[in-house]
């Protein structure tokens, strides 16, 4: 490759990638599968921007039906990638969540066919043995096991995927791109690739590039912070992320379940609480769903707001998961990529060749992302669900 005021490059592809995180790689996974070839652009260490940390909840549950659906869709696909990766990618512990959103999104969860278990106080003990004892709360809130949620192997799923693709990904940053002809360029600092379609994934990224290119798309940007903490007695549920249920084998029968955990009860002195196990299954990675406002530009006001937030992560532990120790071991700061209508929302905006996609909490539904930003290349459509005016994902 050579540089210059005008470089002329021999990367060529049908379809460039920007972006390497888990949406980037799912969908170059689908490209190739669809039969096109594929590049893919990323600046940093594949799977380090918004997909960074250990592990990810995989939870079917959602306040918009139509989520429900697509996660139903994903947690097959994730099944086939964990056998064609070699390795679970998801445990088998299931999803806990708690709350007043409870029993409608269980009834969401039941009426399309999602294996879900009411828990009393005991039960949630049973099934989540990190949890505080609720004999001395009163506990009367609601509380379901979503039973093929679990943590997502978040290091295995992006080293199996980019790996398959490392040969063909530009380790540089997209400095723009423009049309040229019925294709696209796109400019790095040392190189200048033409392609006939253009996918951008880039998280926080995505916005600008997508304005160099005259698309609006409506990313408001803010960062949160997860803590992740050890697990106290190493005896609960030894053995690996497969873990024990529908799907697992790793851990022994008696060994207890580390399932997933979301907590918007207030029970604690917290609402907006989500966890998930390690996979090594020797810690779990906790935080609030409050999050750090930035400007559009990236920009942050208060960066201490971060460690406010990790802080009250560890107040959390301190006071509902004694199975856990509250001092804080690693943590993960990462960029909110929201969109208006609510804090699931996704959508795919596309003008020509030039197809971009943006939205938040992704990750458990990576694969049928990645498989809908393909077949928006193969079509020429945007699929219906995920056009902007849908607001999938919507809370209302």
């Amino acid at each position: 490759m050579s540089a210059g005021t005008d470089i002329t490059s021999d990367i060529t592809s049908d379809v460039a990638v920007v972006g390497a995180g888990i949406i980037g790689l799912s969908t170059a996974h689908h490209l190739a599968r669809q039969g096109f070839t594929v590049t893919i652009y990323e600046s940093g260490r594949p799977g380090y921007g918004q997909s960074a940390g250990q592990s990810r909840i995989f939870r079917h549950a959602h306040d918009d039906p139509r989520l429900v659906g697509l996660a139903v869709q994903a947690r097959e696909q994730w099944r086939m990638w964990s056998e064609d990766a070699g390795t679970p990618l998801i445990s088998a512990d299931g999803a806990v969540a708690l709350g007043p959103a409870v029993p409608r999104r269980q009834q969401i969860l039941q009426q399309q066919g999602v294996a879900v278990e009411t828990l009393d106080s005991a039960a949630l003990c049973e099934v989540l043995p990190i949890l505080r004892d609720l004999d001395d709360t009163g506990f009367d809130g609601s509380a379901m096991l979503d039973v093929d949620g679990g943590s997502i192997d978040t290091r295995a799923a992006i080293t199996w995927l980019a790996d398959r693709f490392a040969e063909v990904t530009v380790g540089e940053q997209v400095i723009a791109l423009h049309r040229t002809g019925d294709g696209v360029t796109i400019r790095t600092p040392t190189t200048a690739g033409t392609h006939g379609a253009v996918i951008i994934c880039a998280g926080r990224g995505s916005a600008a590039l997508a304005r160099g290119v005259g698309m609006s798309v409506p990313v408001q940007l803010g960062a949160h912070v997860r803590v992740s903490f050890a697990v106290r007695d190493r005896g609960i549920g030894d053995g690996g992320i497969g873990g024990r249920g529908v799907g697992g084998g790793g851990t022994p029968e008696n060994a207890s379940r580390m399932p997933t955990l979301q907590d918007g009860s207030g029970m604690f002195g917290a609402t907006g609480v989500y966890a998930a196990v390690y996979p090594d299954r020797s810690g779990y990675g906790l935080g609030m769903a409050e999050s750090v406002d930035a400007h559009d530009d990236g920009a942050i006001d208060d960066g201490a707001g971060l460690a406010d937030l990790a802080d009250a992560a560890a107040r959390y532990v301190a006071t509902a998961l004694p199975g856990l120790d509250p001092t804080p071991r690693d943590v993960v700061h990462c960029w909110v990529t929201g969109l208006p209508w609510g804090d699931d929302g996704m959508a795919i905006w596309r003008t020509g060749p030039i197809v971009v996609f943006a939205g938040h909490n992704l990750f458990k539904h990576a694969p049928v992302i990645g498989e809908k930003l393909a077949d928006t290349i193969r079509t020429g459509r945007v699929p219906a669900v995920f056009a902007p005016e849908a607001r999938l994902g919507a809370a209302d």
